[in-house]
């Protein structure tokens, strides 16, 4: 199975929701894969499915000798597949992200972006509809506030700790990262869950008792 397979990461998008596999992975004791409620999709509707391409970048109070090396590293190696996933460490400074990235990003295959920090251009990333989800919003640039100090390597994300190439979904909801080790395991048993939830979803819509549902199909 090619794990960075288009065929592969829409089906899970197309089935699966952050919540899902959220509960799935609460079974399977990995409790913290859920990264903070303030990372918010830019419009309704996004959703990015795709594996990590990690960054982490540091605020800085000048600027460097070689502005956005990393970041150029990174994005000039996206695979088809990747959802690009950085954080920052100090304050969020400047915009982390933004349209001119974005175009970049797609254009190399890759299926959105999820920072722990702030984006800009909003009026553009929304009008091409590709995913961002971030903190917030700022109109400043990175340079000279910001700078990419580690690309490809685990990285706290939102109170989640996120190794390149996890599994990465957010939607509506929020985000959820599935590690690599345990994700096929997880998306089976998500897509079983999912299955269960329609079946009981069209029971309780006839107006049985949820508490007899729930005793047969153990779902909430």
């Amino acid at each position: 199975m090619d794990r960075f397979a288009a065929d592969y990461l829409d089906h899970i998008a197309d089935r699966l929701y952050s919540s899902v596999l959220a509960d799935i992975l609460d079974d399977a004791g990995y409790r913290h894969q859920v990264m903070r409620h303030d990372v918010r999709p830019l419009y309704p509707g996004a959703k990015a499915v795709g594996r990590a391409a990690t960054m982490l970048a540091l605020e800085v109070t000048e600027l460097p000798a070689e502005p956005y090396k990393l970041l150029m590293d990174l994005l000039d190696g996206i695979r088809p597949g990747e959802v690009v996933v950085g954080a920052v460490q100090g304050n969020p400074g400047g915009a982390l992200w933004g349209e001119l990235l974005s175009t970049h990003t797609r254009a190399r295959g890759g299926r959105g972006t999820v920072l722990d920090g702030l984006t800009r251009d909003i009026w553009g990333i929304v009008d091409m509809k590709f995913p961002v989800f971030a903190r917030g919003l700022s109109p400043a640039d990175s340079k000279g506030r910001l700078e990419v100090v580690a690309i490809r390597a685990t990285i706290p994300v939102a109170g989640v700790s996120v190794a390149d190439g996890d599994l990465v979904f957010a939607d509506g909801d929020g985000c959820v990262v599935v590690p690599a080790k345990v994700e096929e395991d997880v998306v089976v048993r998500a897509l079983e869950k999912v299955s269960g939830e329609n079946k009981m979803r069209e029971i309780l819509a006839r107006g049985a008792s949820i508490r007899e549902v729930f005793k047969e199909y153990g779902i909430l």
